[in-house]
């Protein structure tokens, strides 16, 4: 299947310690990688190794970071052609501290470069593609490309990831065929239950998918036409990194529901896959038994 993702890439920084230092002290690292990263550039690097076809639409600067995470969309087969280009600015960096002791990642984020817009996105043939994925971030262009997406790619499913509280968010929640939330979002907005989630956001979109990753206690997804439906966490034998398993997750529905799985059932290989990701360093290897 053709996979369209609309978001950010980034480079990450990560440095493994001991524990999370107190303010003002210093600690050594056990360990240092730099590796690709973001959001929907994660969902991806999973769903071309579960065998679909994937394109990345977003922002790069021209440095030596961009260079990097060019190099790794290639090795992964992932599409750059719609990715957008500017000589100024510096390519997103994460600077991410993996916590021993509490398996828990920290994350600062850095970014100078304007988010990927409707002209940009204006460009891109939409015909062929059989997913439309977005990061729900930049909302007032976001809103118009959802609105064009329904126009131009009428035949394509559309899912949209919803992991932080940005101003007006929800109104794209109705332009949205499948909504995937954060329990960071969650929580924020006040909903400490993810069934008061599910019908919140069923008054804006009654039609939806909706499914929600909790963590370590598993996930929850509501079909619009029964209950709510939930999940426990898959454990692995040791927790190893914890970074991007809310990508992999979301990877793991939009696969089980091109291969026509039902919601319950892209609910059970979601939540699989994101706990094998946390037993593991990396995005590499993901796809094997879930095809």
């Amino acid at each position: 299947m053709q996979v369209l993702g609309i978001g950010v890439a980034t480079l990450d920084i990560i440095d493994t310690v001991a524990s999370y230092p107190a303010e003002d002290s210093k600690q050594r690292a056990a360990s240092r990688r730099l590796s690709r990263g973001g959001n929907t550039a994660n969902t991806l690097v999973v769903l071309s190794q579960l065998g679909h076809q994937c394109s990345w639409a977003g922002v790069l600067a021209d440095d030596a970071s961009a260079r990097q995470i060019v190099g790794d969309f290639e090795r992964h087969h992932i599409d750059i052609r719609w990715a957008k280009t500017l000589r100024e600015g510096v390519t997103p960096t994460s600077y991410i501290l993996l916590s021993r002791e509490r398996a828990s990642r920290t994350i600062v984020h850095y970014r100078d470069l304007p988010e990927f817009d409707l002209e940009a996105f204006s460009s891109i043939d939409l015909a062929n593609f059989d997913w439309l994925h977005f990061e729900g971030r930049n909302v007032s262009d976001c809103l118009y490309m959802l609105t064009l997406s329904r126009r131009r790619a009428g035949h394509a499913r559309i899912s949209l990831e919803v992991e932080q509280p940005r101003d007006g968010i929800e109104q794209l929640f109705p332009l949205a065929d499948v909504l995937l939330f954060s329990r960071a979002y969650a929580e924020a907005m006040g909903w400490y239950d993810p069934l008061e989630l599910f019908a919140a956001v069923r008054r804006d979109n009654p039609a939806a998918l909706l499914f929600v990753a909790w963590g370590d206690v598993g996930g929850w997804c509501f079909s619009g036409e029964g209950d709510a439906q939930y999940l426990p966490a898959y454990h692995p034998d040791a927790v190893r990194d914890t970074l991007g398993a809310g990508d992999v997750f979301n990877a793991g529905v939009i696969h089980g529901l091109l291969s026509g799985k039902s919601p319950h059932q892209a609910l059970h290989q979601a939540i699989e896959m994101a706990g094998k990701k946390c037993g593991q360093i990396g995005f590499d290897g993901l796809g094997g038994d879930c095809v």
